[in-house]
């Protein structure tokens, strides 16, 4: 009883901790950090039995993954940098919280897609739906981020 007593405060910490560090979406950010690190193992699984590994490759992959987070932040930042500014002007742009959100979702999307890719690359079959249900989610993400400013399609 003491040893799970021990896990649930353990537990119930860490989330507190991701919850007050990522907000209520906190389950997003670590689902793409893990996703980060399946695509990673995936991906030199896949290299490794088609005799094509590479340490240069992997740090590459390992770097582009960290650009993946430079961006989301960047993202976030925006979001709530013109959220504030508009507060200061009298404007409502809180709207573009949702920024952050587009482009993680979009990195998800990607991820998964790309553990996907190496799953086949591997050998192993994938249902169609699957694949085509995350093309639809990709579009439906890229389509609902495209804002038309002032009524016409020159900004799109």
């Amino acid at each position: 009883m003491k040893a799970f007593s021990k896990i649930n405060m353990v537990g119930g910490a860490f989330v507190t901790i991701l919850s007050s560090v990522f907000g209520p979406a906190w389950f997003l950010f670590i689902g793409l950090i893990f996703m980060n690190i399946i695509d990673w193992l995936s991906g030199w699984y896949c290299a490794y039995i088609h005799n094509e590994e590479s340490s240069k490759i992997g740090a590459k992959g390992i770097v582009k993954k960290v650009w993946y987070w430079v961006v989301i932040l960047i993202s976030f930042y925006i979001g709530f940098s013109f959220e504030k500014m508009g507060n200061i002007i009298g404007l409502q742009l809180s709207f573009m919280n949702f920024l952050g959100y587009f482009v993680l979702s979009s990195y998800i999307v990607n991820e998964i897609r790309s553990i996907l890719e190496n799953t086949v690359k591997i050998g192993i079959e994938l249902p169609d739906f699957l694949i085509k249900g995350l093309k639809i989610c990709d579009d439906i993400i890229n389509d609902s981020a495209e804002i038309t400013i002032g009524g016409s399609d020159e900004y799109k």
